[in-house]
């Protein structure tokens, strides 16, 4: 792990060189990538590094996890409370669907999940302008392999330093980095919703996703559901279909 560590590092501090910044920073969750990425971004970037949290309808807990992290690691941070940007935003947006008598309640609950991924993303970016950094993204390999990650929400960033180590990986790096054991372990979850974990919304573990990219063997149902997650996802992880004049 010291060897990656080490390599992460050293391409996010060429990334800063290479594209002008003067720094880098991350959107902390209090989950096990998030923590990772803010690790690795002060050690790239000590001084100019920062962790921003943005709880909307976060629960006291997983902001906690995220104070915590940021207090172990040492990161610059800032706290951007999108709970009531939310809720103003996602009402018009229904009280407008509802006049034009097409709101589609099976619908709801997901399109209020991507708004707040999506106003997380809007924030970074804001707050990354000031600062002239670069938005540091926490996708890890079951993670773009699938397409678990919302469309210009938290797929929306500048560069992916986890996007080649599994899940399993991404945990054996937070041991390294002194990750809080707790953070290691919990249950993941991309705070969509209460209660809301990963897992049960793929209907399958990162393990099983992990085996997969290894090429191990694992159940006929299994490989089902990663393969038609990446089928189904494509769009996520290409460039924009382009018309081509004739």
């Amino acid at each position: 792990m010291e060897k990656d560590v080490h390599g992460i590092v050293e391409w996010l501090q060429n990334q800063v060189k290479e594209t002008g910044v003067d720094g880098l920073l991350v959107g902390v969750s209090g989950g096990l990538d998030s923590a990772v990425v803010a690790n690795l971004i002060k050690r790239a970037c000590p001084d100019n590094s920062l962790g921003v949290m943005m709880p909307i309808y976060t629960s006291a807990s997983d902001l906690g996890d995220a104070e915590n992290v940021i207090e172990k690691c040492g990161i610059d941070s800032m706290l951007v409370d999108l709970t009531e940007t939310h809720e103003v935003m996602y009402s018009q947006i229904q009280k407008g669907l509802k006049e034009k008598g097409e709101f589609n309640e099976e619908n709801d609950r997901l399109a209020g999940a991507n708004l707040r991924a999506r106003l997380r993303m809007g924030t970074l970016y804001t707050i990354a302008t000031n600062y002239n950094y670069l938005v540091v993204g926490t996708d890890n390999a079951a993670e773009w392999y699938t397409g678990y990650f919302t469309k210009y929400g938290d797929g929306g960033v500048d560069i992916l330093p986890l996007v080649e180590y599994t899940k399993t990986e991404v945990r054996e790096l937070a041991k390294y980095l002194d990750v809080p054991e707790h953070i290691v372990t919990k249950k993941p979850s991309a705070d969509l919703w209460e209660d809301q974990t990963d897992e049960a919304e793929m209907g399958v573990t990162y393990d099983t996703i992990d085996a997969y990219l290894k090429g191990q063997n694992i159940a006929e149902k299994d490989i089902e559901i990663i393969e038609d997650l990446h089928r189904r996802t494509a769009h996520k992880r290409e460039a924009h279909p382009k018309y081509t004049r004739s």
